[in-house]
This record gives C-alpha cells, sequence and structure tokens, in this order.
C-alpha cells in the first residue's frame, strides 16, 4: 500500500477558483448531479483532474447560493433521489467572466514559459 505522501506525489492541483469555473463549465452542456459532475470533469479532462466529494459539495453549495447554479430533487431509476443542479443566466454570464479570466492567466504564463525569440533578456 503506497504512504499517504506518495498517493498525493502525481496529483494535479487546481488553482483556487478553477474549481468553480469547471463546475460552471460542465453545467453548461447539461444539468447533472453531483457524482456525474465529478466524472465529467474526470473524464474530460483526460483522467486528470479528480474533485474529491470534500471539494464538490462544498463549491457547489457555495455556487448556489451565489445565484450562479440551481438545483432541484429528481427521481432516480435506481434508487434515492438525486441533487440535479443547472446552470442559471447569472452564471453563464459568471463563466464568460471566470474564462476570460482564465485565459488572460493562461496567455501569461505561456509567455513566460515560451518568452518571445526577439526579447533580449538578461
Amino acid at each position: 500500500m503506497p504512504q499517504r505522501k506518495d498517493r498525493y506525489q502525481n496529483r494535479t492541483e487546481l488553482l483556487q477558483g478553477t474549481l468553480d469555473m469547471l463546475i460552471l463549465q460542465t453545467l453548461q452542456w447539461a444539468p447533472r448531479h453531483g457524482y456525474a459532475l465529478s466524472k465529467a470533469i474526470r473524464t474530460n479532462s483526460g483522467e486528470i483532474l479528480k474533485v474529491d466529494t470534500g471539494s464538490l459539495y462544498p463549491a457547489l453549495h457555495r455556487l448556489e447560493r451565489k445565484g450562479w447554479i440551481a438545483a432541484e430533487w429528481k427521481a432516480s431509476e435506481l434508487g434515492p433521489r438525486l441533487r440535479v443542479y443547472h446552470l442559471t443566466k447569472a452564471g453563464g454570464r459568471q463563466l464568460m467572466s471566470e474564462r476570460s479570466r482564465w485565459e488572460r492567466l493562461t496567455a501569461a504564463i505561456a509567455g513566460i514559459l515560451n518568452p518571445a525569440q526577439k526579447e533580449d533578456i538578461p
């Protein structure tokens, strides 16, 4: 059995605030319950991003309080009812803002990792 520190060594950590954007983006595709949301993030990231329930549900509650997502209970074919979340109009606007911020951030990081060849950098 791997030691605790080894188990987390290769885990990709999300930048603070990124989880909110990933949840909003995933809910833009379709309404989902918590497990399906976590699975969609994991699957669409090529199994790189794994959102634990200890992070997911507090984020869902926070986004719901902000009015960016809404939820309703729906019957499940397999057993207990499921709380299904969907993106609100305010959440759609927030997603556009978060995506814009993310694009600026990734461009800035790319500029540092791959500086222009024409610059004379000491």
